[in-house]
């Protein structure tokens, strides 16, 4: 899903003007005729969430600037550009003092309303991004600063904020890539352990023979190499998370360990005399179908029903493609400012080729690919050429590269390798010929007439009707561009 412009304007005229301009430039677009209109649109829970709203700033009803005040009130961080019929600096000035991201002077052009978007929502991705980082980093990062518009996810939300009340063990399945580590943190971050420690162990990265020191600890001498006492992760984690991700990974002698730890609440470090209390809430995680491993004798059955007392199963990225555009925004946003790079988004195009992949490796893929074409764009916008493995692969989409020169006696001087990337729509008249001219009006309107002929089936009247003109005219006009010519691909029989 597009990201969703709500114009908010009591000029009808000035509505459908916005209205056609937004959706050129590639985004979904809601329109309310007053600004009690727009605020009810903003807090509407049963709807996808608005990403902007542009406002004018004079309607009768609740004017502009009351819009901004109580959009303050209410903690809705939704960004708005206001327009103003007379440009007044100081009605600008209050305007963007009251929260406004930018403004704009009726009746304002599409470039510089579509720069004005652009820019808006990079700032409100950057924004959102940088939050969502801090709180990750300090440990209060929560289950709402999971932004979705996806009902799977939403679900997800849902059963977090129940786990988040209780110290119930949580099991989070799902692909690699999808955020299980990301979900783990936002339950905790909801929880009364917030802020707390939040230890995080990759079991499939574990040396075997290591794995029950690092876990549990050992005292100093316990073993070869042993020289300082080590604490372990469930030490490292008392009073908060531990995060065991890919436990399916973990060796069986490990298992009954873990099974132990999590009945009596102690550990038994490596070498060490006594048991030791820990304090811990667990949360696991597993990219494998346990129940299987547990059919073929690689884990134990026991610890299964202990782990899996609260599933969550995160769905791939593939099955909630209306946040695919989100994120993009949310990574570009991001590496354009690690990068030091003026990037103002991604165009449509780009949103539309990357919203059709599939991503097997979920959302850490397409964090991977954003990075990739934030550091190689050359322009200030990620079009489909930053995207050629991603276009390869999604239908509708080619890849050419020019054939190589022909053979010479003497070596070829290095070349660039040029990838041209097209966007091919069956469906779309192209205005270009193959020399980058303009195309004749009457190979266009015999294109036109053989696509409604395939369109309506040979139906006359309809094709007639929505073409325009009457069925006189539609059969003379076949007839000058040899339509009615089998050769051509349309028989007789179609047409009559």
């Amino acid at each position: 899903m597009n990201s969703i412009i709500l114009i908010a304007d009591d000029d009808p005229v000035q509505r459908r003007l916005l209205e056609a301009m937004v959706r050129r430039f590639g985004y979904d677009v809601e329109v309310v005729d007053g600004g009690e209109a727009a605020l009810t649109r903003l807090e509407a829970a049963d709807k996808p969430a608005v990403s902007m709203l542009i406002l004018d700033l004079v309607m009768p009803d609740l004017d502009g600037m009351g819009v901004l005040g109580k959009m303050r009130e209410r903690r809705i961080g939704t960004p708005v550009i206001v327009q103003t019929a007379h440009g007044s600096i100081e009605a600008v000035i209050s305007a963007m003092r009251a929260g406004a991201i930018d403004f704009v002077v009726k009746p304002v052009g599409a470039e510089r309303l579509q720069v004005s978007i652009k820019n808006a929502l990079r700032t409100d991705a950057l924004e959102d991004e940088i939050r969502r980082m801090n709180r990750k980093a300090s440990g209060t990062l929560g289950l709402k600063d999971i932004a979705t518009q996806s009902p799977e996810m939403e679900r997800i939300i849902r059963l977090g904020e129940r786990a988040a009340k209780s110290t119930i063990p949580v099991l989070i399945e799902g692909e690699s890539g999808v955020g299980k580590e990301l979900v783990a943190r936002a339950i905790q971050g909801a929880s009364d352990r917030r802020g707390k420690p939040f230890v995080t162990v990759n079991c499939g990265a574990l040396p075997e023979n290591l794995v029950e020191s690092i876990l549990f600890g050992h005292e100093k001498g316990a073993f070869t190499g042993a020289t300082e006492k080590h604490a372990g992760k469930f030490l490292e984690a008392n009073g908060g998370t531990l995060f065991l991700d890919e436990v399916g990974e973990l060796p069986l002698e490990t298992q009954v360990k873990l099974l132990r730890a999590l009945q009596e609440g102690e550990i038994d470090p490596v070498g060490g005399k006594r048991s030791v209390k820990v304090d811990i809430r667990l949360i696991s995680a597993t990219n494998q179908n346990l129940i299987e491993l547990v059919k073929r004798g690689a884990f134990r059955e026991d610890l299964y029903y202990r782990l899996n007392v609260f599933p969550i199963s995160i769905p791939p990225l593939r099955n909630r493609r209306v946040d695919i555009p989100d994120l993009a925004r949310r990574f570009a946003a991001r590496f354009a400012a690690e990068e030091g790079r003026k990037l103002r988004g991604l165009s449509a195009e780009a949103l539309a080729l990357i919203s059709r992949y599939d991503w097997p490796g979920n959302v850490r893929q397409l964090e991977n690919a954003i990075f990739r074409a934030v550091v190689l764009v050359e322009g200030d916008e990620l079009t489909v050429a930053e995207f050629p493995q991603i276009a390869a692969q999604v239908e509708g989409f080619d890849v050419r590269i020019p054939p190589a020169p022909v053979s010479s006696p003497l070596p070829p001087a290095p070349q660039k390798e040029i990838v041209r990337i097209e966007m091919r729509d069956p469906n779309v008249l192209r205005l270009l010929d193959e020399n980058g001219n303009v195309r004749r009006l009457e190979d266009m309107e015999a294109e036109t007439i053989r696509f409604a002929l395939v369109h309506y089936r040979g139906q006359m009247s309809e094709m007639a009707r929505r073409l325009g003109i009457g069925r006189s005219t539609l059969y003379r006009k076949m007839k000058d561009h040899g339509l009615n010519d089998p050769d051509e691909g349309i028989g007789t029989e179609a047409v009559a």
